[in-house]
Formats: structure tokens, sequence, C-alpha cells
């Protein structure tokens, strides 16, 4: 964190007081400048569910409580591995704040009180609750005014085991004034969902990962963002006026003058680049010399329909059905799913949707779904995806019959992600029959015809197998974060691992490039939907792999269709031939840039 002191004034204030400028230092995930007032969340839990629970699952109780003290150690260490580096002031008052809240984390007092009360049959939530308030209570009764405002603190460590039990994040932004700037010590998938881009300018966090699923989300919306900037929360008062710099990965709080006028400068400039590259909405992304591609919208919601027809996205490559299951508690009925997807359908006039079935685990957790998830010490290497899916057939069951139900209104194809072998490909299509037979027997309106059914390629082994894939799959679609995920065993939502998150390793090309020819040769339609389709420096290099079909968030769309009008695909071609002889991350990367200078 650097701080930038205004001209010394008889007040002398330091870099503390409300109107000096203070810059922070983070990871920009979503380009572009977002300016506004800060509204801080916190994520407090308001209403703690008390209730009765049964002798024999008082250890289960405790065993809830352990893992949720557990997870909020790693989250304060996860803080303080990266504010390490930081020096001064700010840097020792933020260091002091993490130790004291870390100290109370393992106090006996606060672990005793609240185990017995569990053992006397109260709900964790409740006794954390509880324990927290008489504690709270002690400190705000003593004499020496230090200690007294020890108080607010263990108020804000239970706050963070109580998020932690009741795994919910925030309860909606619509109490937010147009332009507002969320800050906040972390923001899942699940709250970036509840942002409405005409009240939220853009978000900062102290913790956070360029490539997780957050950072997608705030990409596809078009949101400015910054992750793993420690100190954002404690360093701004609500209402200060907040630069976000999702390109270069600063928050200015209080900016001077100069520089708040810079920033509205860069942010005409990009609306002239946005107002230019939109004139390219009705022009084929066609290479210099005539090859086709089909430039297609990833959808994470349904208001983002009227994204993708904006900006004239020829399909959607991948419609990811997660926000049906989050921010509620109860698990979507047929009839629900049914009509949501109808209406994205009908939104997208005849263009073809690939409906991707539910991919909850990893990052992306709903509390609907608890239940079916399960405990699992590596949610990314556990029962997600495909494999909760046909592990809960009820649930595949209900998906799969929206879907064909949807498809009455218009053309679906269906995606199914983290396969990794071709008997889980089966096993679905099996599921997938016998939904469209019952269907079919209670004359129930839907799709014409079976869908195709494709195969997300995310995984090594998906990869490597994909000729064996491509026998029995329908079409493939490349998912690049997954993969380059699992390939380089990098947790891509971890902040401290994020230089080593490298789309140009030679295996991930390798791979990718493997699947892709697989997928080919068999005359399957091969789609790239990962975040490096929508990243104009690699268009290149999947035009030369032989890919005519991307798929990204609708924001990026304008900006790659103009990198295709500008390519030679023959050129391109050649490129990905020379690339696919190295070995050096380094280089490829240095031959990609080459390229992209001279073209």
């Amino acid at each position: 964190m650097k701080t930038e002191p205004r001209k010394p004034n008889r007040s002398k204030r330091t870099a503390k007081t409300r109107d000096d400028e203070r810059v922070f230092e983070g990871l920009g995930v979503s380009p572009g400048v977002a300016i506004g007032p800060a509204h801080l969340r916190e994520g407090e839990v308001a209403r703690v569910p008390e209730y009765s629970v049964a002798a024999a699952k008082v250890g289960a109780e405790t065993e809830r409580l352990q893992k949720a003290i557990a997870k909020a150690v790693r989250q304060l260490e996860k803080i303080r591995s990266k504010s390490a580096d930081f020096h001064g002031a700010s840097g020792e008052e933020l260091g002091y704040l993490l130790e004291a809240h870390l100290q109370m984390l393992s106090s006996r007092r606060l672990h005793q009180g609240v185990v017995a009360r569990i053992a006397k049959r109260l709900n964790a939530e409740a006794a954390v609750a509880r324990e927290i308030d008489s504690i709270a209570a002690a400190f705000a009764e003593l004499d020496d005014p230090y200690l007294r405002s020890r108080a607010s603190e263990v108020r804000e460590v239970g706050q963070r085991i109580l998020r932690n039990l009741t795994q919910r994040g925030f309860s909606g932004f619509g109490d937010l004034d147009a332009g507002s700037i969320v800050v906040a010590e972390e923001i899942t998938p699940a709250d970036t969902a509840l942002m409405d881009p005409g009240k939220v300018a853009g978000f900062a966090c102290a913790l956070g990962g360029a490539e997780g699923h957050t950072a997608i989300m705030a990409r596809s919306l078009g949101l400015p963002a910054v992750l793993g900037a420690p100190g954002v929360v404690g360093g701004i008062n609500p209402g200060s006026i907040v630069i976000v710099d999702g390109s270069e990965g600063l928050v200015i709080v209080n900016p001077t003058r100069k520089r708040l006028a810079a920033y509205h400068k860069r942010q005409s400039a990009q609306a002239k680049e946005a107002k230019a590259l939109a004139r390219l909405r009705r022009l084929p992304a066609e290479t210099r010399d005539g090859t086709r591609v089909q430039l297609q919208a990833n959808l994470e919601l349904p208001r983002e329909v009227g994204q993708a027809t904006a900006v004239g996205a020829e399909g959607v490559g991948l419609l990811r059905t997660e926000f049906l299951y989050m921010n509620r508690d109860d698990l979507p009925d047929e009839e629900e799913q049914t009509e949501i997807l109808s209406e994205m359908i009908a939104g997208l006039a005849g263009r073809t949707v690939t409906i991707r079935t539910l991919d909850i685990g990893g990052e992306k957790l709903a509390s609907s779904l608890g239940d079916h998830l399960g405990a699992c010490a590596n949610p990314a290497l556990g029962v997600r995806a495909i494999r909760l899916s046909l592990r809960k057939p009820d649930l595949l069951e209900t998906q799969l019959a929206a879907i064909l139900r949807a498809g009455a209104v218009g053309p679906i194809r269906i995606l199914l992600p983290l396969i990794t072998s071709v008997e889980e490909l089966r096993a679905t299509r099996d599921v997938l029959l016998r939904v469209w037979r019952r269907l079919k027997r209670r004359k129930v309106r839907m799709a014409k015809s079976l869908p195709p059914l494709g195969v997300m390629i995310e995984v090594p082994g998906a990869a490597l197998s994909a000729d064996a894939l491509a026998r029995e799959a329908d079409f493939f679609a490349v998912g690049t974060n997954d993969l380059i995920m699992y390939t380089l065993a990098i947790d891509r939502g971890e902040e401290q691992v994020a230089h080593l998150y490298n789309p140009l390793h030679p295996a991930v090309f390798r791979l990718i490039h493997f699947a892709v020819d697989a997928g080919l040769r068999a005359g399957k339609s091969v789609s790239v939907c990962g975040e490096m389709a929508g990243d104009p420096r690699y268009t290149p290099l999947f035009i030369g792999l032989g890919v005519r079909e991307l798929s990204m968030g609708p924001k990026a769309l304008a900006r790659v269709k103009d990198r295709v009008r500008r390519l030679d695909s023959a050129a391109a071609a050649r490129l990905a031939s020379e690339i696919s002889m190295l070995s050096d991350a380094a280089e490829i990367a240095q031959l990609l840039d080459i390229f992209n200078e001279k073209q």
C-alpha cells in the first residue's frame, strides 16, 4: 500500500485522515475505471438461526464450529501473508489488528464457551452469537478505554465465524446509491450475481484472484474490479470518493484533484473507444483472407441476454446455470427452471444456446445444495459438476427435463462440465434419453429432437482422451480456465499463486492443441469458451489451431471481432505451428506478442 500525502498544512494530517489520498495495490481483474462513493460491506449476518439440535448431532455441530473457526484462521492468515511487505504505520496497524483477531480465534474462553453452549443442544450459530455477546459485553463494562474498544473487534471476529457457519455472503445490493463502489473483504460469485451495474460502478476486495469466478463475473458484467488488495476494508471510510482502476490493479481513496482529472480523461477515452468498437456490431467476424469465425457469448445471468444481442453475438456458447441455485435455501423445481430458461432462449431470437448443466463446487458454492455437496477438504477435486449430477440423479433429471422443455422455444445444445471419461458421457446420455422418453409419453411440449450433447474439455484427463470422447460426443467446448488450473495445480481464486497462472505454459498449449485436433479430425465442432477466448492477445493462436467458434463475456466480443478482422488466418496457422515446437513459456509469449505487433 502506498500513501501519498497532500501538501502539508497546519492541521498536520497523516495518511490516516479522511482527506489524504491513499493508494492500495491489488490485482486488476476486470479492466476499466470506476469512480464513486465507497460502500463498505462486511457481510454481517443479521439473522442468526437458533434451534435445538438432537443429542446425537451435538458432535457434528461441534465439528461444524471447528471447521468455521479453522476457515476464519485461514482467511486472516491469507490477508496477513499479503500484507507482510507493507511498511510504515499503516502496515503496522493492519498487522496488529490481524494478530489480535487471530488471538481471539484461538482464545480458550471463546472455544470452551461456545462448545459448552452446543453441549446444551444449541445450534452452532446461536452458540457463537450468544458467547460473542457475552464476551463483548464484558469488555464494554471495563474502565480502560482501550480494552472497551476491543468489544467491537470481538464482534467482528464473531461475524467472521458466523459468515463461515451460515455460508452466507451479502444479502443484496438494493440499498446502494447509483455509482457506488463496493468495498469488502471478500465477494463470492453468488454475491457478484446480486450486483446491478446500474447501481454498482465497481468493487474492490482484500481477497481474491484474477482467474476466480468472481473475477470472471465482474468481467462479464463489465464492472471494473480489483481483488487481493489487503487493507482496503480498514483503510476506506464509508462515503469516501474511491477510484477503482481495474486495468492497473489500483484502489485510490480520496484522490487529489490532479489524479481525479486524469482518471476522468481515461473514462472519456474508454467511452470513445467503446463507441468505435460498437460500429463493428453488424460486420462479420472474418479474417482478411476470408476465414469466418463465429463469435458467441458466455452468459452468467438472465439480464445478460440483452448485452449479448446488443454486441452482435451469433449465439450462446456457454450458458452457466449456476445462477438458478445461488442466493437461495431451496432447490429450483422443474417448472421454475423451464420458465427462466425459456425466457432467455426466447430473448436470443433463434440463436443457438448451449446450456451447461450444473457446475457447482470448488469456489462456486450454493447454500441450496449444501446437503448434496457434503464436506470436502478440496472442493475443486471433490464432488462437483457432472460428478454431483450423476451422484444425485433426481437433481440431474429435473435440470435435463427443464432444458428439454425450454428447447421448444428455440435451438439448444447441452454441455457437460468436468467430464473425465467416456463412461460419464454415456451415463449422462442414458439419463437424457430416459427423461426424453418420459416427457414424450406425457406429451409435454419440448425440443422436437434430442439436442446435441457435448463435453467440456477442462481437465487434462479429458484433453488427453479427446480422441475417444470425440467418437461419442456431439461437440467439444474447451474450458481454458479450469484446464489451466488443473494442469498447473493452481487455485485460480488464490491471489498468492496468481503469478503462476500462465495460459501460455507449453503443457496448456499442447493439451488444447491435442483436444482441438481430435475434435476436428472427428468432424465435431470445437469451441473455446474460457477467459482466453475473450482476450484478443490469444485470438491468433486459436484461429491458427483451427478453432472457428469462440465464446466470451459480451463485453469482450467487440475487441475480439476487431482482432479477427485484422488477422490473416494462414499467418496465424504458421504461428501455431511454430509455437507447437517450443517448450518455453517465455519464448511462446514473445513469439505471440511479436506476431500481434505486426498484424
